[in-house]
C-alpha cells in the first residue's frame, strides 16, 4: 500500500465495479469466446481477455477479433457481444477477495458506499440486483445514468448528489486511470487498486491518485477515524 496521507472526515466510499469490487472478466470473455467458436475459430485462453476486460465491448471484441470501433462491422459484433453477455451476467463473476469482508466492514461503521461504473444499465441494474453484494449499496450509477461516462466526473459528481454529501467528503476507488481521473476532477479522494485489470501492466502511481492499494483489506486504514 502507498499513500500520501490518511483520509480525514471521510463520509461515502464509492467504487469502480469490474475489476474494482467484482472480478467479471470470465462472464465478458466467455462471451465474446462463444462469437469465435460458432465462427469456428478456437477458444482463448481467459488470460488473453483479461486485461482488457475493463474495456467492455471495445476491449472483448479488440482481443476476440482484432478489431477497433471504426471497423465496419463492429456495430453489428458488439450487439451480438451483448446480447450474449447479457446472457449470462453473473455465470462465473466471482467477488474479488476481500471485498465482501471490507464492504461489510464500512456498512457496520455507518458509512454510506455505492458504485459508479461505465457499465450500462442494461448489464448493471440485473448483475447488482442478482448478486448479494449489493444490497447495501446506497447508490449504483451506470455508465449511461448521466450524459456522460468516466473520465468525466458527472457520475460520480450524481453519486454524490444522491447521497446528500459534498463530493470532497467522498473517496472514489477504482482500477483504472479514468477513474482516478473523475474523481479527481469531482474534488474527491482517490485511491487507485493494482489488483484489477491492469494491475502491473500499469503505472498507477503515474495516475495521481491520493493512494494506491494492492488488495481489498488495505482500505480501511485509509478511511478509518482515528
Amino acid at each position: 500500500m502507498v499513500a500520501n496521507c490518511r483520509f480525514a472526515d471521510v463520509q461515502a466510499v464509492l467504487f469502480d465495479l469490474d475489476g474494482t469490487l467484482i472480478d467479471s472478466a470470465p462472464d465478458l470473455g466467455a462471451a465474446v469466446d462463444l462469437m469465435r467458436q460458432v465462427r469456428g475459430l478456437p477458444s482463448l485462453p481467459l488470460a488473453d481477455y483479461r486485461p482488457m476486460a475493463g474495456a467492455g465491448a471495445r476491449g472483448m471484441l479488440g482481443i476476440g477479433f482484432g478489431i477497433t470501433p471504426e471497423h465496419p462491422d463492429f456495430d453489428t459484433l458488439r450487439e451480438e457481444f451483448f446480447s450474449n453477455y447479457q446472457k449470462s451476467l453473473t455465470g462465473k463473476t466471482l467477488v474479488f477477495e476481500g471485498v465482501a469482508e471490507l464492504l461489510a466492514a464500512i456498512s457496520a461503521s455507518g458509512l454510506p458506499w455505492g458504485v459508479v461504473t461505465n457499465k450500462s444499465a442494461r448489464f448493471t441494474t440485473p448483475l447488482t440486483r442478482a448478486m448479494p453484494l449489493f444490497a447495501t449499496a446506497g447508490t449504483i450509477i451506470s455508465g449511461d445514468t448521466t450524459p456522460y461516462a468516466k473520465p468525466h466526473p458527472q457520475p460520480l459528481l450524481e453519486a454524490a448528489q444522491r447521497l446528500g454529501l459534498r463530493p470532497a467528503h467522498c473517496v472514489y476507488v477504482g482500477d483504472d486511470e479514468r477513474d482516478i481521473v473523475a474523481g479527481l476532477a469531482a474534488g474527491m479522494m482517490t485511491v487507485a487498486v493494482t489488483y484489477g485489470y491492469l494491475g502491473q501492466q500499469a503505472d498507477t502511481r503515474r495516475w495521481g491518485a491520493h493512494a494506491t492499494i494492492d488488495s481489498a483489506g488495505e482500505l480501511l486504514p485509509l478511511i478509518a477515524k482515528p
